[in-house]
């Protein structure tokens, strides 16, 4: 997904030259292109990222398109103030995008773990949240978040996501991708987590369980009516995330709610508690329940 995100990003400035692109001392075999064809309009702003994204905010009130880029929980968490307050607030252009969402970054333990971002950043006035599912979704979110007006988060894999999307698909911010059929329950998915459910998806096929699955890009704004679609044409509903409470699932449940249906509801999650805070990223996900049998395995029960 980063490399995709580079790429799109690369191009982009070459037929824009509002956009620019700030680094916290990070990035590298990723952001070398950027800088070398725009080394006028790529900073290094060093182990600071409160002043990485007051330096953007600056920038964006200057007419420029701002993207700052670091390992998840650094322009999020490290710096919240500076981006409700400088960024938000004031409704810029500065595109957050945020490296190794969910466990990517396993080894390096629980300081480098993506489990909060999500709920912190929908909640942000302004704030279009964008979790693209695999690196054709990551290609089509760049492009829609630089034509995009005001403050942008973009949450990407790091862990080499696979292709997933056989050919290109209808994307537009705040509106699901439909990936398969099935009257029995139905799967939404944000983030790198859409190759596993829709894996998950094909074992529950083979044991006559119809799953659709909906890939979700899109947080802040949520597609509400593809919400209330699953809901109605199955009655059940699943969401699986690489992240804690008040990302997907818990916006899922609000329309639920809010529309006042009767339907069954499981979101499948990261724990509160890590009860494992270090090891390889596909370990941490079976630890966590995240892979596809045991994703199969869980909704079968609940059924």
């Amino acid at each position: 997904m980063r490399t995709t995100f580079a790429r799109t990003l690369l191009e982009l400035a070459e037929r824009d030259e509002r956009i620019w692109l700030i680094t916290g001392d990070l990035g590298y075999s990723v952001v070398e292109a950027f800088a070398d064809r725009f080394p006028d309009r790529f900073l290094n702003a060093g182990v600071a990222e409160q002043n990485m994204t007051g330096m953007a905010a600056g920038l964006a009130m200057s007419g420029k398109t701002v993207f700052v880029y670091s390992i998840v929980n650094f322009p999020v968490m490290r710096c919240l103030e500076q981006v409700r307050n400088d960024v938000c607030y004031h409704n810029l252009n500065v595109k957050i995008v945020a490296v190794g969402g969910g466990l990517v970054y396993g080894g390096h333990g629980y300081t480098h773990h993506g489990a909060e971002d999500l709920a912190v950043m929908r909640v942000l006035p302004n704030m279009t949240v964008v979790a693209p599912g695999d690196p054709v979704e990551t290609r089509l979110a760049t492009e829609a978040i630089a034509r995009t007006t005001g403050p942008c988060y973009l949450r990407l894999g790091k862990g080499g996501e696979p292709t997933v999307h056989e050919m290109t698909p209808v994307f537009s911010l705040g509106k699901a991708i439909p990936m398969c059929g099935g009257g029995d329950v139905a799967l939404f998915s944000t983030g790198a987590m859409l190759e596993t459910v829709v894996k998950a998806a094909g074992h529950l096929s083979r044991h006559g369980i119809g799953a659709q699955v909906w890939s979700m890009p899109t947080l802040s704004p949520i597609d509400r009516e593809s919400i209330l679609a699953g809901a109605r044409s199955t009655g059940r509903v699943v969401t699986v995330e690489e992240h804690g409470e008040g990302g997907l699932g818990s916006v899922v449940a609000e329309v639920l709610a809010e529309e006042g249906l009767a339907t069954r509801f499981k979101p499948l999650r990261l724990t509160r508690e890590p009860r494992t805070c270090a090891g390889s990223h596909s370990y941490l996900r079976s630890v966590q329940g995240l892979s596809a049998e045991l994703i199969s395995s869980s909704i079968q029960a609940w059924l």
